[in-house]
């Protein structure tokens, strides 16, 4: 989820009566590896219902209560309970329910940093859930414990952030070929040419696909159809939405191409997005 406040700075976003959140942007130092630190607690019963369109967010859930309910692409069912767990990349709507009492701490890692700070393959968590232990072991297991046991939010935010700093200090550095297309990509709002990157860096379109599967869990495709969404989304917010002018800007083939894209990545239409 995007967020505007300055560095250190914690951004109160609670509602009286049914929920606390705060959130974080982390030290200088990970820039480019967190982009923020969110915490969250329910403060009153319900049943409550958000939908996460496809982003270029990697979370890691701390979770001290009641697991969510998660549905990728979908409503979740009584099998699509996760509590503590790491989730790749979905290139889809992300259903997610909760019932009154969940309390957690989210650290929101960007595509490049989470393979540095997981060190496995990102193809490992894409499109799905992986549970806490699967993916950090007994040291994140013990840290779930120590973030649990802490006085405050404040306190919570510090812990995680010194876990990661620390988990980083032994990371492999990315590839500057897989940093410069990934790059490239985003500058260029999802409209840069594939085989002009592959060219470029004297990779097969292959062979850039499966580094890209490997670094962020999905190919530079996929991801240019993301950083085209997300940027037509933001558009549409900001002046009265045109959209055969956001289609042609964003580089989609028409509006009827926009309108296919919104409801794969979104699971709406873009006039019922816009509107929210």
């Amino acid at each position: 989820m995007p967020i505007e406040m300055q560095q250190r700075k914690e951004q109160d976003c609670s509602i009286a009566e049914r929920f606390e959140m705060r959130r974080r942007l982390p030290d200088p130092a990970l820039d480019g590896i967190v982009s923020d630190i969110c915490g969250y607690r329910e403060t009153a019963a319900g049943h409550f219902r958000n939908v996460e369109y496809a982003s270029l967010t990697v979370p890691l859930v701390f979770s001290f209560a009641e697991p969510f309910a998660i549905g990728l692409g979908k409503a979740p069912d009584d099998n699509d309970r996760f509590a503590s767990f790491a989730a790749g990349l979905f290139a889809g709507p992300v259903m997610i329910e909760s019932f009154g009492t969940a309390c957690c701490i989210q650290v929101n890692f960007t595509p490049l940093g989470a393979r540095r700070f997981f060190r496995l393959p990102m193809s490992e968590l894409t499109d799905s859930m992986v549970v806490l232990d699967d993916v950090l072991g007994a040291e994140g297991m013990a840290l779930r414990e120590q973030l649990g046991n802490a006085p405050d939010w404040a306190s919570r935010f510090d812990l995680a952030e010194a876990f990661v700093t620390a988990r980083l200090e032994r990371a492999a550095e990315t590839p500057l070929e897989i940093a410069w297309a990934y790059d490239r990509i985003i500058a260029s709002g999802g409209r840069a040419r594939i085989s002009a990157i592959a060219e470029k860096l004297g990779w097969s379109r292959k062979h850039l696909a499966g580094s890209f599967s490997n670094a962020i869990g999905i190919g530079p495709k996929t991801l240019s159809r993301i950083v085209r969404f997300n940027r037509a989304l933001g558009l549409s917010r900001q002046q009265t939405a045109d959209w055969a002018d956001i289609a042609a800007d964003c580089g989609y083939a028409d509006q009827a191409h926009l309108v296919r894209e919104f409801r794969d990545l979104a699971g709406e239409t873009p006039t019922a997005l816009s509107v929210r």
